[in-house]
């Protein structure tokens, strides 16, 4: 199903797994999901991206956010608490999308004000699945406080 935005969609996503990022973008693509993708490959990227520092000083404001939790430098968690400790960024939705199935990451991730908690799939239908996932109820039904 086609979004209703008029304007892209601004996302990030902050994934290291070459292969993952592929196939978001392809699940995207394929979605008709009118956006803008954005990734960066670890935590401390991220944070500079969300704080528009350095090279990102002219990054937009993510619409929503896409967080692995296995990441080198600083790990998902890690960008959870940042996140928080910000009140400029916290309303800005977080989509745990990771790997991990372990109830403790899920607990953790709930606990640091994650908005949702996803296991990456393993093959790109459930990709696919994924992204129609987000498009429809993050996208395009949540509401979020203006920009």
């Amino acid at each position: 199903m086609e979004t209703t935005h008029a304007e892209p969609v601004e996302i990030l996503l902050v994934e290291d797994d070459q292969d993952d990022i592929f196939l978001t973008k392809k699940a995207f693509e394929q979605q008709n999901v009118l956006n803008n993708l954005h990734v960066v490959r670890d935590g401390v990227d991220a944070m500079t991206f969300l704080r528009q520092e350095d090279e990102h000083a002219d990054a937009p404001r993510p619409d929503i956010i896409l967080l692995d939790l296995n990441l080198p430098t600083m790990d998902g968690d890690e960008v959870l608490e940042a996140i928080e400790g910000e009140p400029d960024l916290r309303t800005i939705p977080v989509v745990v999308l990771t790997s991990s199935e372990a109830e403790e990451d899920i607990v953790r991730s709930y606990e640091l004000n994650a908005n949702a908690y996803l296991t990456k799939p393993v093959d790109f239908e459930g990709f696919m699945g994924v992204v129609d996932s987000i498009d429809q109820f993050w996208i395009n039904f949540v509401k979020v406080p203006e920009k």
